[in-house]
């Protein structure tokens, strides 16, 4: 059988941009008999409603991660977890460092445990670029979390759920995306602001995003960092792809910000399998049984970084993408 065929699938944190998104790929793509949306704000959740209140295979569930008894109602019969649920503003973590510390690492603590207890199969974390080699305290939460959610596999021994995490950079679209902003400066015939002329990142779609987590959650096996092999870009010619006309102006590096993304450090390198379209970074230590994954093991002092990717987009590649996906 097919991958979440059949089954019940949760999506925490599934009103965000990637939750809207997997909740549409799996419905009409695959056939899950069961998708519960798990989210703390109501007014989403009636948004989603508006698209998705008529089908019977979707549930809505309102709930915080910090609860975990809410987590173990909501995880009753289900198969398969989707983790999405995260306070993400590198900003505002720095001026509330407790906030992130309760939804980043202990929530998703909380997940962990309600998730072994209640007989899940499978649970991918979804991480981000920020939490290799952290700079900032999102950054720091969320590397707790990856980790706990590898080391995870060691507390559900014996038991029949198996932990792994995706790590992406940006995303193409989603909330928060600099691109909406950039149109808007543009539009009122302002100049668009760029921290640093060489700044890169790397970039991926939504629906890429959707289609990585999906087969991570077919190839896992536990204990597995997912990266994917996605492109890069630098931030001036995104900024020239979305309004070529508009003035640039250097502002610099916010607190926090990198020059270039990281996702995979030099250190992690040692432990890390290159594949056809991913990265696969293995556990330190793995003492549940962990299935190995094959792969060609990187060269020494590797790492994956934003200016030394091989793959590229240039500001036409980048302007098709954004006609494509009506952005």
């Amino acid at each position: 059988m097919a991958i979440f065929e059949g089954s019940s699938v949760l999506i925490t944190g599934g009103t965000g941009s990637f939750g809207k998104a997997f909740l549409k790929q799996i419905l009409e793509t695959r056939s899950p008999a069961r998708v519960v949306v798990f989210s703390r704000d109501e007014l989403k959740q009636y948004e989603m409603r508006q698209v998705w209140g008529d089908d019977p295979r979707v549930r809505f569930f309102i709930g915080d991660i910090r609860d975990r008894d809410r987590l173990k109602m909501a995880l009753h019969g289900v198969d398969y977890v989707v983790h999405a649920a995260a306070l993400k503003q590198v900003d505002t973590a720095e001026y509330n460092p407790m906030e992130y510390v309760k939804t980043n690492i202990l929530g998703s603590e909380n997940v962990m445990q309600a998730a072994i207890e209640a007989g899940v199969k499978k649970v991918v974390a979804l991480s981000t670029d920020k939490a290799s080699s952290p700079v900032n305290l999102y950054g720091a939460t969320k590397l707790t979390a990856d980790k706990l959610f590898v080391s995870s596999n060691h507390y559900a021994a014996g038991y029949d759920t198996h932990f792994s995490v995706v790590r992406y950079g940006n995303v193409m679209g989603s909330r928060g995306s600099v691109i909406p902003f950039f149109r808007r400066l543009a539009e009122s015939g302002q100049p668009l602001p760029i921290t640093d002329m060489r700044m890169t990142r790397f970039w991926i779609t939504l629906p890429q995003a959707v289609e990585f987590v999906m087969s991570s959650f077919n190839d896992m096996a536990g204990g597995e960092l997912y990266v994917p092999r996605i492109p890069s870009m630098k931030v001036v010619d995104l900024a020239r792809a979305v309004a070529p006309d508009a003035e640039l102006v250097e502002v610099g590096i916010r607190p926090g910000e990198k020059l270039h993304e990281e996702m995979i450090s030099a250190e992690d390198s040692r432990r890390t399998l290159r594949q056809t379209d991913r990265y696969v970074v293995l556990p330190t230590l793995a003492d549940w049984g962990f299935d190995s994954p094959t792969g060609d093991p990187v060269e020494d002092g590797f790492s994956y970084t934003s200016d030394t990717n091989d793959l590229w987009l240039d500001v036409e590649q980048i302007r098709a993408m954004l006609t494509d996906l009506n952005l």
